[in-house]
């Protein structure tokens, strides 16, 4: 057995002391709710009599309480093309909760809300505020005390971070998190991107860029880039929290629906009433935690997971930060390439070895925790395998013994860099991420003079206009939580990619968020503390000399102390009003910072 890598034990051992008492208080808690929570033997006959009045065929069962009833929370609508396949998977479910023994119901749904359609658009500012109300969803519809143990049906950005921020404050149950898969793969994502920088510049039109896009997101799945929704599946994976090789089976295929089955029936087999009692708090520790950010770093995963896995693991009781990002992504290799890092999208990396083959090599490595329990096997290591069909039966088999695509996945021993590129960069602006795992190194540092902005449409009109020829650090700022909930900017890769092509030296630096999908261009992105409430980028002006290296770990406006100490901040534009943002001012006014995880809920919570 290969030892455990020595800063990873370090970075885990600093967890485990900082969550010390905050940990002990969550596993009290959850034990209190198994001993004396609501759940069916307590619910009174009205109670219970409600909960399953149209339950049909299964009321029996229910009435009987001597099986599991399985709590459904699915994030199924039909606009979003990875949530499009849970339409049937409830009548699934029950179908194959009755085969043994066991019954089904759903629970609740939550919000699935797109990043992709409202992305640069005014209904992205209810984005990361999404991630909360679907984990209120998830705690309303696991309230009623009618489930032990539940699925969860979830896939995208902000919706597999809330369904566990949810299901955490209900740890007792056993829980298993169901994906969908990724759509078959569409238009390679290099031509994708080259069209995009095309229109950017005006030399294609929009007929043009729509053909690009359709051609790209064309079916029902999770899109095929490499951003925060299959960094999700991902996460769920190193965590144990899927049943083995789940994440990346294509929709529609009875292998996917083998997968679903066997998530059913392995959910009754680790219940509370049984000798196999696996319940999600107890699964979700500071090892789990710890393993999520290495395989985040690991495979160049979205940077938005800096800002959800700190608000998951304070659901939990455990605290992370982002020094502990930092110190992993100097230990971790680069082992995967995927676009946006890469050529290839998940399919391809699925079938160059996939979660199996990431799994299996990490911990050859000594880079994750296999003693973690898992709500599949006796240790993570049983995760590193692939669900194949033989025959009607559903078999796993061993990770393979080596990449099937260099280009794509390679061992931790011969990665594409030494390091997890995901850094953290400080000074007298604050404390930022910036991933360079799609960044060349000879552009990691930067120092150039800034152009301030308080709107990225500026950004854009400023680039149409031609003021952005030159070496410039863009700043943007009231794009933090607390100003218009966190906008993600994604709509600013593009120009700010062709000022780069074309020679000059360009970096962002944003309290504001960027995809899962951010690329090519270095940022220093989230930072904190943002703008609003006096955080230093409200002091940057037009031509202040800003350094930015992730290789130092610098962020720094070089300016004189004395003048920069007497500078008044900047005043924030006012808050925007339609698409539903005037409902979220309390979320906003009572957000913490992203390093914490930027909750509202968390924060009011205590937590």
């Amino acid at each position: 057995m290969t030892d455990l890598h020595p800063e990873i034990a370090a970075v885990t051992e600093r967890v485990i002391a900082r969550s010390r008492d905050t940990r002990r208080a969550y596993l009290d808690l959850i034990e209190r709710e198994r001993e004396a929570g609501v759940h069916r033997p307590m619910l009174a006959c009205g109670n219970l009599a409600h909960g399953f009045a149209a339950s049909g065929e299964d009321k029996p069962a229910i009435i009987a309480g001597r099986a599991m009833n399985i709590g459904i929370v699915t994030a199924y609508n039909d606009m979003l093309s990875a949530h499009q396949p849970y339409g049937r998977y409830p009548d699934q479910i029950k179908v194959f909760a009755r085969e043994v023994g066991a019954t089904a119901q759903v629970a609740g749904g939550t919000p699935a809300m797109c990043d992709g359609v409202t992305q640069g658009q005014r209904g992205m500012e209810l984005s990361l505020f999404s991630r909360d109300t679907i984990a209120l969803s998830t705690a309303v519809g696991l309230s009623h005390g009618m489930f032990e143990g539940a699925l969860l049906l979830g896939i995208c950005d902000k919706i597999v971070p809330g369904l566990m921020i949810g299901a955490l404050r209900f740890g007792h149950l056993p829980m298993i998190l169901v994906p969908a898969g990724p759509m078959p793969s569409g238009l390679a994502n290099k031509e994708k991107q080259r069209i995009r920088q095309l229109y950017a510049e005006g030399k294609v039109g929009r007929a043009e860029l729509l053909e690009s896009e359709s051609a790209s997101y064309h079916g029902a799945g999770t899109c095929t880039f490499y951003g925060t929704a299959n960094s999700n599946q991902m996460m769920m994976d190193v965590m144990g929290l899927h049943m083995p090789g789940a994440s990346f089976i294509n929709p529609g295929t009875k292998l996917r629906q083998a997968v679903t089955r066997a998530a059913v029936h392995r959910l009754t087999q680790i219940g509370w009433s049984g000798n196999d009692y696996r319940p999600i708090g107890h699964c979700v520790d500071e090892k789990a935690i710890v393993n999520a950010i290495v395989g985040l770093l690991a495979t160049g995963g979205s940077t938005n997971h800096a800002i959800h896995l700190p608000a998951i693991a304070r659901a939990a009781g455990i605290v992370v930060d982002w020094e502990d990002f930092d110190r992993l992504s100097a230990a971790v290799p680069l082992i995967a390439r995927v676009y946006p890092n890469g050529a290839g999208d998940v399919n391809h990396f699925h079938a160059a070895g996939g979660m199996s083959y990431v799994i299996a090599s990490l911990i050859d490595a000594g880079m994750l925790h296999d003693d973690i329990l898992t709500v599949s096997g006796s240790r993570l290591r049983d995760h590193a395998r692939d669900p194949k069909l033989s025959g009607e039966d559903l078999v796993f088999e061993d990770a393979v013994a080596q990449s099937l695509d260099d280009t794509m996945l390679r061992h931790p021993a011969a990665p594409f860099q030494p390091d997890g590129g995901m850094r953290l960069v400080k000074g007298n602006l604050g404390r930022a991420t910036f991933k360079t795992s799609a960044v060349a190194p000879e552009r990691r540092t930067i120092q150039a003079p800034a152009r301030v902005f308080s709107d990225q449409d500026d950004v854009i009109a400023a680039f149409k206009a031609g003021e952005l020829e030159k070496d410039v650090v863009v700043v943007v700022r009231f794009q933090g939580p607390r100003a218009n909930g966190m906008p993600e900017l994604h709509k600013l890769t593009p120009p700010l990619g062709v000022l780069q092509d074309r020679g000059f030296k360009i970096a962002l630096v944003t309290d504001g968020r960027m995809s899962g999908a951010s690329g090519k261009v270095p940022a220093a992105i989230h930072l904190s503390p943002e703008g609003v409430g006096g955080g230093p980028i409200g002091r940057i002006r037009d031509g202040d000399v800003i350094r930015l290296s992730a290789e130092e770990g610098v962020l720094e406006a070089l300016v004189d102390p004395a003048e920069w100490d007497s500078r008044e901040d900047a005043v924030p534009p006012p808050s925007g009003l339609g698409t539903g943002r005037e409902l979220f001012a309390f979320m906003r006014h009572g957000a913490d910072g992203a390093e914490q995880g930027a909750s509202t809920m968390l924060a009011a919570a205590g937590l």
